[in-house]
């Protein structure tokens, strides 16, 4: 039953989609992102395309140049009235053509003849569907540097803080949060990497007509797609590829994993500063509320929204996959999911980068929490140190029964390894007690955590330089 103070509302019901929400929209996309996708914006830079398109070929000879420059000089929304291509796409059920006659109409004398020439529809929104993900690769981009630095500057800080090393939620062996951060900075450094790679694959002009075969250019087709390709900064395809959407599906995925590379950070970061750990501690400041009901909570909003942000990225790239199944030369079913979910993707990338960083910008480290934890924890994270030097003198495998037996007895009964291996005579006379407190000690026992850590920063640091 409908609400009859609702239907009076004065609201037009604009904002359906949570990106858009004044109240969420920020958790989900940016600023940033929400201008490059904006429909009105959209329009302008499918007349954008156009007027690139007219000036090529005014510049060739392929229409007259007089008419190439009125149509550059019509195609701004200046001349158009939105309100009515809106009503014109409703109308033809077709994308583009209401904002073609739109064009044509603004143009003088006859120089709206000329506009779209030997062109398809799908060419004019492909083409601005690239420059839409070179603007959403800019700010990637921007935003990888920022939290690359920060992360840089920690497993720096970090790069000898003892702690504990976990493998299935428990504790494992001893190591560094530099190794661990280093981790974090490796792994988006290849992300870094992959947006280098991508990018001369994926941001490619597409202007082939119809079926791709250039008829309607009168054998100039492959001289103007090199001209209009790079007169928007794009790249040129060897061929048309209305069909051919794996470089979407590419930029998709990679932007769905740099989320997911988030995800794995802000989960990380929030389970270690969970009161149970409390080696980690998240920025905050008075008037943030953590729970109506509970006036002393803070919740790890941030984190846990960064890992919803990567969900729903991932959700995204197996859209992006699906619109790689088209049929012949030309297919609309897949486009339209791509209008959705480049945008989609993109928003919630650039979301989850940004609120990363001002996760790890504003986090501290309790060193001396963090290496009194592996410090009480150095009976079971020294199992391995204590294993490779009994096995020195009995072997490998024998020691590891050994040790096995020590640990396990000790853990069972609720006693310290030193007391167990009290009771062992046969192990204690292959080791002197200072050779034992040396191995019972975890800072002894960090192998190469640092250089780890120095490669992986210089490595960090040659892409940020763009060596």
């Amino acid at each position: 039953m409908s609400n009859p103070d609702v239907a009076k509302s004065p609201c037009r019901h604009e904002r359906g989609h949570i990106v858009d929400s004044l109240l969420q929209g920020n958790r989900y996309a940016t600023p940033a992102s929400r201008r490059i996708f904006c429909d009105i914006c959209r329009l302008q830079r499918w007349l954008d395309v156009e007027a690139a398109l007219a000036l090529t070929q005014g510049e060739m000879g392929m229409i007259p140049k007089e008419v190439a420059e009125e149509i550059a000089r019509a195609a701004t929304l200046d001349h158009v009235d939105v309100e009515q291509v809106r009503d014109g796409i409703a109308r033809t059920g077709h994308s583009l053509v209401a904002l073609l006659q739109a064009l044509q109409a603004a143009c003088r004398d006859r120089a709206g003849e000329f506009v779209h020439y030997g062109a398809t529809t799908q060419d004019i929104q492909d083409t601005a569907q690239s420059l839409e993900m070179t603007e959403v690769l800019d700010e990637v981009d921007r935003e990888l540097r920022n939290i690359l630095s920060t992360l840089v500057e920690l497993a720096h800080a970090h790069r000898d803080t003892l702690m504990i090393g976990r493998s299935h939620a428990r504790p494992a062996l001893p190591m560094t949060f530099g190794l661990k951060v280093a981790g974090w900075v490796d792994e988006l450094t290849r992300q870094g990497q992959r947006l280098d790679g991508m990018k001369p694959r994926v941001l490619v002009a597409q202007l082939h007509g119809g079926v791709g075969t250039m008829a309607g250019f009168d054998g100039q087709g492959p001289e103007l797609v090199e001209r209009f390709a790079a007169r928007l900064l794009l790249g040129a395809p060897a061929m048309a590829w209305h069909v051919a959407r794996d470089r979407v599906a590419e930029f998709v995925t990679t932007l769905a994993m740099i989320a997911g590379t988030c995800g794995r950070i802000a989960d990380e970061v929030r389970t270690l500063s969970r009161p149970e750990f409390a080696e980690l501690e998240l920025g905050w400041t008075y008037g943030k509320v953590g729970s109506s009901t509970m006036p002393h909570k803070r919740n790890p909003e941030d984190c846990e929204q960064v890992v919803a942000l990567a969900h729903l990225a991932r959700a995204n790239a197996m859209s992006g996959l699906q619109c790689m199944l088209q049929e012949h030369e030309r297919d609309s079913r897949g486009l339209r999911i791509e209008w959705a979910t480049v945008a989609d993707v993109s928003h919630h990338t650039l979301a989850a980068l940004e609120i990363l960083t001002t996760v790890v910008q504003a986090v501290s480290v309790d060193t001396e929490h963090m290496a009194d934890q592996a410090r009480d924890r150095a009976d079971e994270i020294c199992s391995e140190a204590l294993m490779l030097a009994l096995g020195q003198r009995m072997g490998k495998q024998t020691a590891h029964g050994v040790v096995y037996e020590v640990t396990q007895l000790a853990r069972t009964g609720g006693r310290s390894v030193r007391a167990v291996l009290a009771e062992r005579p046969d192990v204690t006379a292959l080791l002197d007690p200072g050779e034992l407190d040396g191995l019972l000690d975890p800072a002894n026992h960090l192998g190469s955590c640092g250089a780890a850590v120095d490669r992986v920063l210089a490595d960090a640091g040659d892409w940020l330089s763009g060596q």
